[in-house]
């Protein structure tokens, strides 16, 4: 089967820190490579995921850094090359609205945000003709009106993400400054819990900075520190030093692959029940999911009592790269064999 998979055109893939979607791609095309399939990468020229790769634009142009015509002429290129293609898996926006003019060219989407925002009218524009993936069932329960061909959990290559012992002592919140990820919020649980925190945090957009600046900074110090953003190497030890990771999130997020990582590196989550936290962390196994600043303290208290390779296992055996691209392999298969799937809400 030859498979296109468009990347947006924001971050490199693999992401050089942070970028879900973009480490998602990564591991997705890479699998899907690795069982014999002809697949074309359409990404940024600063991509190094080890499959065949085209571009037009010579490197990623950031999140907010470039407006819709940046993009279109990224998609624009990219079914360019996407002729003959079995199936094409666009993760951009603008492209399944331009893939109508290709009659005939099987097309699918994900949406990697929320349907309960302005992308839910984007959706439901688009979903009586391209079938739309769902990355949690929390998240298609939010469809409201827009038909969801499947829902598949994202997954890593454990082998990539090696166990780490937890012997750093110290609580660990990974992810983006901002108020729905709950920076602020992870910092006093840590403190009640009196456990050291290490904030590791994507801060490049103006609001990031102002959250930065009026929630986070005055609270640092005193055994909380942050350590900027990172990626790769540095992650991953952040990662397997932590005791858990803390993700004390405040809005109902469609997966958290953040959760996906520390669980593969063997560190336990403690997380507030919002949005697919429930289908990622098993209470009291791999971690612990509870309300309120008291409860999570002690949670991060008792976290470092938790089996590690049970989280590791939970990995292993639920969100495994092998699963996520045999699922990708049914779905093409079915839209590539149809031409168009029939669709379930």
């Amino acid at each position: 089967m030859r498979i296109v998979i468009i990347a947006p055109p924001w971050v490199a893939v693999p992401p050089p820190a942070y970028g879900g979607t973009e480490g998602v791609l990564d591991t997705l095309a890479r699998g899907l490579h690795g069982t014999g399939h002809d697949v074309l990468l359409f990404t940024t020229g600063d991509s190094t995921c080890p499959v065949p790769r085209a571009s037009v634009l010579p490197q990623a142009v950031g999140v907010g850094a470039a407006g819709s015509a940046t993009e279109l002429r990224h998609v624009i290129h990219a079914y360019k090359a996407a002729a003959g293609a079995d199936v094409v898996h666009d993760h951009t926006l603008v492209g399944p609205v331009y893939a109508d003019r290709f009659v005939g060219l099987p097309v699918l989407t994900t949406n990697h945000g929320p349907f309960q925002s302005e992308l839910g009218d984007y959706y439901r524009a688009i979903g009586d003709r391209t079938p739309i993936i769902a990355i949690s069932h929390h998240q298609a329960s939010t469809a409201e009106g827009i038909p969801i061909a499947a829902v598949i959990h994202h997954g890593l290559d454990l082998e990539r993400h090696p166990a780490g012992t937890g012997d750093g002592d110290y609580a660990l919140f990974l992810g983006r400054m901002c108020p729905e990820k709950g920076v602020d919020t992870a910092i006093r649980v840590a403190r009640r819990a009196g456990v050291p925190l290490r904030i590791a945090a994507k801060m490049r957009e103006p609001a990031e900075q102002l959250y930065f600046d009026r929630r986070v900074r005055p609270l640092l110090g005193r055994d909380i520190d942050y350590v900027g953003e990172v990626g790769g190497v540095d992650k991953l030890a952040l990662l397997g030093g932590a005791t858990c990771l803390l993700n004390p999130i405040a809005w109902a997020e469609p997966f958290g692959m953040v959760m996906l990582e520390a669980l593969a590196c063997g560190t336990p989550v403690v997380a507030t029940p919002m949005g697919a936290v429930p289908e990622i962390v098993d209470h009291d196994v791999t971690g612990f999911i509870c309300s309120g600043e008291e409860s999570l303290a002690k949670a991060v208290v008792a976290a470092g009592d938790l089996d590690r390779e049970a989280c590791r296992q939970a990995v292993a055996g639920r969100f495994s790269a092998r699963r996520m691209v045999a699922d990708h392999l049914a779905l093409y298969s079915a839209v590539s064999d149809c031409g168009a799937l029939p669709l379930a809400s």
